[in-house]
């Protein structure tokens, strides 16, 4: 049996990736919510709990819950700190998406969504990349409205943080500009079909 051609979406904060997931789910893609995943597998994992008290102290977890108050107060500003940090959660990330591949192996597409595929070199493991783009005004806007509790200052900190999207044009295999000039759906369809002649 063929294995699924692998597919990564990725997009800066406020980029509107879950929407474009969203519209790929349409065409029953599986899609494996990296982002989601760490933040469960910080929870579940057992292993990846122990590596992050060695790492940061049992202070790290509060009643059996994640601290994030706390590990992001060690992280964020600290990019030695980050580093040591993602050494232990993206490879358990890795592995469960391998997981999550298996349990779709039937089918002819599998999608992951990552804020961080280019960062992170884990978009050289599929097959093609998929980058969405929106402006940096319209990419703030979205965010003060859905996080309130973020300050403009913390949503640019973050942009500045990640990759750029002319780096993100000069990577990625296909564009979906998400910034009202153009129909997301058209877009999802066009690069929907094109990936299906991949695995035909």
């Amino acid at each position: 049996m063929n294995s699924p051609l692998l597919v990564g979406i990725t997009g800066g904060i406020g980029s509107g990736k879950t929407t474009v997931c969203h519209v790929f789910e349409t065409y029953h893609i599986p899609i494996y919510y990296a982002d989601d995943r760490a933040k469960s597998l910080l929870v579940e994992d057992e292993d990846l709990k122990d590596q992050i008290c060695q790492l940061f102290g049992s202070q790290s977890y509060a009643g059996g819950q994640l601290n994030r108050g706390y590990l992001a107060s060690r992280v964020f500003n600290n990019e030695e700190e980050l580093q040591r940090m993602n050494s232990v959660v993206h490879p358990a990330v890795a592995k469960d998406f391998r997981l999550f591949v298996s349990q779709h192996e039937d089918r002819p597409i599998v999608m992951k969504e990552a804020a961080l595929l280019f960062e992170t070199g884990s978009f050289r493991d599929l097959d093609k990349t998929i980058a969405v783009l929106a402006g940096k005004e319209e990419r703030i806007r979205r965010v003060i409205l859905r996080d309130q509790q973020r300050s403009q200052e913390q949503i640019e900190a973050i942009i500045d943080k990640q990759t750029s999207d002319n780096q993100r044009k000069r990577l990625a295999d296909y564009l979906i500009s998400n910034d009202g000039s153009q129909l997301v759906t058209s877009q999802v369809q066009l690069i929907y079909k094109e990936l299906m002649e991949l695995t035909s």
